[in-house]
């Protein structure tokens, strides 16, 4: 078995598919039913995005090569529930593999996607696990007092129950920490921009140098600016489900950011034969990879000089945590919950209220102060 990632010469409906992931079989055959499980699932509209690519590629071919071994077939599913091949997947990824739960939960989603596809085509006669009804906690919100579902929800019961953590984010004093041991002018003002803004690592390395306007010549007077984000203009923005929203900075800071493009990128993006688009560059003067893995491997590497684990995710936790307690604590006209939930780009306010939970446990910590310039940044919103 193996996974292979598609050249330009893979075409489907005359669209070609960089990268898109194809099983293999020990004689370097397509493996036809994952490969059409793969084209169905991962390039229809509601599952359209390519970052869902690899996740599913490497789950498919994990499982294909873990039955494979043990001289299993994928279609026989009727080996009784002691023996069932997808339940014998999972305790074989958390016991021998030592795998996250979250993890074995993603790789499990995208195997009974596999199975019900295959049920629909009629390559099996029956599926390898079933349903069960499980209690799950549900947040208060809109129209809860009409969810007659009592708490309770159809799974599957190969999968194993999620223990949901609170995200991890930096205190204050790690927050100094990191950004003064990092000497790197261009590392310096990527980790200080994603603590600024709280935008996703993707987001960063594809964030327009044509955003970065100066606030003064612009003849701009606010004491925040408004960016709107939009995939669609042209500069090459991209945002998760590539929606449009809008991002605060502070006219402070878009000033040292002007400046830093002006010298610091200028002279970087000068090694380059041909001028980029993106406010951030490597070393080489060429954007980051628009999934943004060089912006992860920079903060992270950054974060391990100064003795803290750390990635951009977790700096997108940091804005988001001392922004909303910021906010609560300041009497405005705004909805701290909804700013954020706008600033951050979150489809439903559920999401966001992971923050309202995490400062409620840790409300007595003066590590919930923030640094002043924060506080300028949305202080007039």
């Amino acid at each position: 078995m193996e996974l292979i990632w598609a050249s330009e010469e893979f075409v489907i409906a005359g669209r070609p598919y960089t990268g898109f992931p194809i099983l293999l079989t020990d004689d370097m055959e397509s493996f036809i039913p994952a490969n059409e499980f793969m084209r169905h699932y991962l390039l229809r509209g509601a599952i359209g995005s390519e970052r869902s690519w690899p996740s599913t590629g490497r789950a498919m071919y994990d499982y294909l090569s873990f039955l494979q071994a043990h001289e299993l077939d994928w279609r026989d599913v009727d080996r009784g529930e002691a023996k069932a091949l997808v339940a014998a997947y999972r305790d074989y990824s958390k016991k021998e593999c030592g795998l996250a739960v979250s993890t074995i939960r993603q790789r499990l989603h995208y195997i009974c996607q596999f199975y019900l596809y295959s049920l629909s085509k009629g390559w099996i006669n029956r599926l390898p696990f079933t349903t069960e009804e499980r209690k799950v906690k549900r947040e208060t919100g809109f129209l809860a007092h009409v969810d007659s579902s009592g708490g309770k929800v159809q799974v599957n019961d190969v999968m194993p129950r999620s223990h949901k953590s609170l995200p991890k984010f930096l205190s204050l004093n790690q927050v100094r920490v990191l950004v003064e041991g990092v000497k790197n002018s261009h590392h310096r003002m990527l980790i200080r921009f994603a603590l600024k803004t709280g935008l996703r690592r993707e987001e960063l390395a594809t964030f327009p140098l044509a955003y970065v306007l100066d606030p003064d010549k612009a003849g701009r007077s606010e004491r925040n600016i408004k960016i709107v984000l939009d995939p669609n203009d042209g500069h090459g923005i991209r945002t998760k489900g590539s929606k449009v929203r809008d991002i605060y900075i502070s006219r402070d800071f878009l000033s040292e950011v002007v400046k830093y493009a002006q010298v610091f990128r200028g002279e970087r993006s000068s090694l380059a034969a041909k001028p980029s688009k993106t406010l951030f560059v490597n070393q080489d003067g060429l954007p980051f990879a628009s999934d943004g893995k060089g912006i992860e491997r920079i903060v992270r590497t950054c974060g391990s000089k100064v003795g803290i684990k750390v990635h951009p995710h977790m700096l997108r936790h940091t804005y988001a945590t001392h922004t909303l307690v910021v906010l609560q604590r300041r009497k405005s006209n705004i909805e701290p919950l909804v700013f954020l939930q706008r600033q951050l780009g979150h489809s439903s306010i559920q999401t966001t209220m992971i923050y309202l939970h995490l400062i409620n446990e840790i409300a007595d910590n003066a590590i919930l102060a923030y640094d002043e310039e924060l506080n300028d940044s949305i202080e007039s919103i």
